[in-house]
């Protein structure tokens, strides 16, 4: 029998986030298995995984911040912005030690909301395709900037005779941390690449947390998360027994009718993300407080409606 839920998954190097998702697939016979946000295939770190009806949980955590640790090689520029990819130039032992507080300023510049270019070799799509597969067929496509919003950066260590800088990041979704390697470089006029990125934490979901391949072959079930386990930033709603059937068919509740349990995270409204406003996870009151799915309030119509019903 399927069980819904989702898995922490600790993404080794050298394996795609779409690998990631066909390992769970044969492993545990399940078409429906999405991810929450592709991380790049040398990367390491979070990749939450959703199985069956948590794929639908998904729209939900668009906005969720996401935690990297980076390290970056100043001196050299290549084609993909990390040390991967074909070296376009190396000027390692051309220039002196930059000052520690050069980068320190540099990698502050970035923080707030901020436009940002994606990197060529990016899975954005452009007019049905791909930026990588323009790339590497050798065209070339005009891209916008794009918004994106960084929380916090902060810089771990630097090594001036080995040119490495290890800094910290908490970055809106859609955050490219290549694209803060390259453009660090040309602030700092010597370019850079970046060589190694984990990502610690994706919401709720953190890395000392996550599980290996290995772990889930030994006894995947025992990692599975519930469907609601990543919405604790929206409110909740208990529904009596007797409405939850009108409820699971579409009904609208009012706010008599329903037992408000926990109002919404407070949401900062002044950057250029943002997010879905009046969204309540809705629990039944009786039965352990079972999950039901996410209920939207319409302040107009003073009603509350299902959204999405994802356990009956």
């Amino acid at each position: 029998m399927l069980q819904h839920g989702i898995i922490n998954f600790l993404k080794p190097a050298g394996m795609t986030s779409h690998d990631g998702v066909y390992m769970l697939r044969r492993l545990i016979g399940e078409k429906r298995i999405g991810h929450t946000g592709t991380l790049d295939p040398m990367a390491v770190g979070v990749l939450p995984l959703c199985v069956g009806n948590a794929t639908r949980v998904i729209d939900y955590l668009d906005y969720d911040e996401k935690e990297y640790r980076c390290e970056l090689l100043l001196g050299v520029q290549t084609d993909t912005w990390d040390i991967w990819g074909s070296l376009l130039s190396d000027k390692r032992g051309s220039f002196e030690p930059i000052e520690e507080e050069k980068i320190r300023t540099g990698l502050a510049s970035f923080k707030g909301d901020i436009f940002q270019l994606p990197p060529g070799y990016s899975a954005i799509r452009i007019n049905g395709k791909r930026l990588y597969e323009y790339a590497r067929n050798g065209q070339t496509v005009e891209v916008e900037k794009r918004p994106v919003s960084i929380k916090d950066i902060e810089l771990i260590s630097y090594d001036p005779d080995k040119g490495r800088v290890l800094f910290d990041v908490r970055c809106s979704k859609g955050t490219y941390v290549r694209s803060i390697c390259q453009e660090l470089g040309d602030i700092l006029e010597c370019g850079a690449a970046m060589s190694f990125l984990a990502r610690k934490a994706s919401g709720v979901f953190r890395i000392e947390h996550s599980v290996s391949a290995e772990e889930l072959k030994e006894g995947w079930q025992e990692h599975l998360l519930p469907l609601d386990f990543p919405l604790a930033h929206l409110g909740a709603i208990e529904i009596p027994e007797r409405r939850v059937f009108w409820f699971s068919n579409g009904g609208q509740l009012r706010k008599d009718e329903i037992s408000i349990v926990r109002t919404p995270a407070a949401q900062d409204t002044r950057g250029h993300i943002r997010v879905r406003e009046g969204l309540e996870c809705a629990y039944c009151a009786y039965s352990e407080g079972r999950f039901l799915g996410v209920m939207i309030y319409n302040e107009q119509e003073k009603l509350f409606t299902a959204d999405k019903v994802l356990c009956k």
